[in-house]
């Protein structure tokens, strides 16, 4: 079952990774005119869930929420975000540096690092179940007026206790620009 799970998780970053790639070059090559992407900060919230496990039983895949912001840097390509993952036993906090790449009108995607910090070291969360550098992409786009949203992977590295398996949560949600 890890094999499998592994699998899916490296399948999973490959398809997101190609998705990510694939919308930069149709961005690149669609028009010299610069695309204005989102340019503005967000708070939101909404579902999380891993769809890996570290393989000891005490890890499986879980389902939980999210609370998430971004703070865009003004003239820069560039984004501080920042996470709060959360099941019914356990929270992590993921800080991210992203490059945001905009390719629609009110539309990004992105690309970042960063790490999760588990709050009960040893308890799932939605990224593992210990402390870990983490590597997000992810897409954010304006659906209304000051409505946004989001929707990313994070593939936690080494992120579970007593195995060398990496984590790969999902979360999306809806935000309220600021």
């Amino acid at each position: 079952m890890k094999t499998i799970l592994s699998t899916f998780s490296i399948f999973g970053l490959s398809t997101l990774c190609a998705i990510v790639a694939s919308s930069a070059m149709v961005a690149g090559s669609a028009s010299a005119a610069p695309v204005n992407g989102m340019n503005k900060g967000y708070l939101g919230g909404g579902i999380a869930g891993s769809v890996t496990n570290g393989g000891t039983g005490s890890d499986d895949l879980n389902f939980g929420g999210n609370l998430q912001g971004r703070l865009a840097i003004p003239n820069a390509p560039v984004s501080v975000r920042g996470t709060v993952l959360f099941n019914g036993n356990n929270s992590a906090i993921v800080p991210v540096v992203t490059y945001d790449m905009p390719v629609a009108p009110g539309t990004n995607v992105y690309a970042g690092v960063g790490g999760a910090f588990v709050q009960n070291q040893g308890v799932n969360s939605p990224i593992g179940t210990r402390n870990s550098v983490v590597l997000n992409a992810g897409v954010e786009t304006q659906v209304a007026k000051g409505i946004v949203v989001y929707t990313d992977a994070k593939l936690g590295i080494n992120a579970y206790q007593g195995s060398s398996a990496s984590s790969l949560g999902l979360s999306g949600g809806v935000g309220i620009q600021y």
